[in-house]
Order: structure tokens, then sequence, then C-alpha cells
């Protein structure tokens, strides 16, 4: 975990956006030119596994590093952050099964039966609802984590509010937020 902690900001992008999207565009050219449907089939269940690895990978490290260093006076759930990211990874994992499952479903001809369909959908949008939730208490975590583990003291939502937007939109704040999670590594290091 500490390769996500040390990986400079450009290192991070890549990794978690471009390496995702030029995925997702080499399985489509691959199933237009071969016109194999099977293969994305395959595929697009492992890229989304990757990227998903990636992500909470990154969210778990910079989340379980940064409150080892929380001054005493900031209390934090651990144990919360944990499961909750724990919930949004089984919550993926999930949905790239039932778009397994519909493509699957679809392209044998087998696909019929509305109610079994509409208990799938309220499945997902209720997982659905609470993913977000779980993704935003997350964000919220490793928000205020960091910035209190800059200050070195108490901080509010007000302080920390533009870090859950960075981390919420990561492919524009990882540019931002590595620096600095970075430079708290390094400077705590060579300490």
């Amino acid at each position: 975990m500490r390769l996500f902690l040390t990986m400079k900001h450009w290192q991070l992008f890549v990794l978690l956006v471009a390496l995702p999207i030029f995925a997702i565009i080499l399985l489509l050219v691959i199933m237009a030119i071969s016109g194999d449907f099977g293969f994305f089939l395959i595929g697009y269940p492992v890229v989304m596994i990757l990227f998903i690895s990636f992500l909470f990978g990154w969210l778990y490290a910079v989340g379980t590093s940064l409150y080892k260093r929380l001054p005493e006076t900031e209390k934090m759930n651990l144990g919360l952050f944990k499961a909750f990211l724990t919930i949004a990874v089984l919550y993926n994992l999930f949905i790239s099964a039932c778009v397994f499952y519909f493509v699957l479903r679809a392209s044998s001809g087998t696909l019929t039966d509305p109610w079994s369909h509409l208990l799938l959908f309220t499945a997902i949008v209720l997982s659905q609802l609470l993913y977000i939730f779980c993704i935003f208490y997350c964000f919220y975590f490793v928000a205020r984590t960091l910035k209190a583990v800059e200050w070195q003291k108490p901080v509010t939502l007000g302080d920390y509010i533009l870090e859950i937007v960075l981390f919420w939109f990561y492919f524009v704040g990882v540019w931002f937020i590595q620096p600095r999670i970075n430079k708290l590594f390094d400077t705590t290091e060579s300490a």
C-alpha cells in the first residue's frame, strides 16, 4: 500500500484514469473489428475489477496511513471507514456481475421474464443508494484525515470541503491531492 502514498500525481493519474479508459477503448475496438461481443463480455469485468482495485486501494492506503498520524484531539472511526469501503468494493463487483448477466442474457435471447428484471432493478437502485452513502463517507473520512494531519489540529467541514470535492472528482483531484500526500510521507519518513 505504500506504493500509493509515494506515487507521483501523474503516475496515479495514469493508473486511475488513463489506463482504464485506454483498456475500455481497446476492448471496444477489438469488439468492433472482430465482431465478437464475447471478448468485451469477459474483458469489461476484468477492467472494472482492476479499476476498483486501484481506486479503492488508493483510498484505503491514504485513509489508513493518515489515520495513524492524526492528532490526539481528532477522533475518527477507522473501522467504519473500512466497512464502508468494503461495501463500496462489493457494490462495484455486484454491478459488474449484473452487467455481465444482462449482456449474457440479452445475447442469448433469454431476457424475457419482467418480474426478475424488476427485482434485480430494485436491488440495483437500493444498493446504489447505499453505495453513494458509503463512498461519500469514505471521501469525507479521507479528506478530513488529510486536512487534520496537515494542520495537526481539529478541523471543521469548511476546512476540508474542497478536499471532499477533489476526492470525488479524483481524475482532477489527484493532481492536487497526491503532491500533498507525497509531501506528508516524504517529510515524515526523513524526520
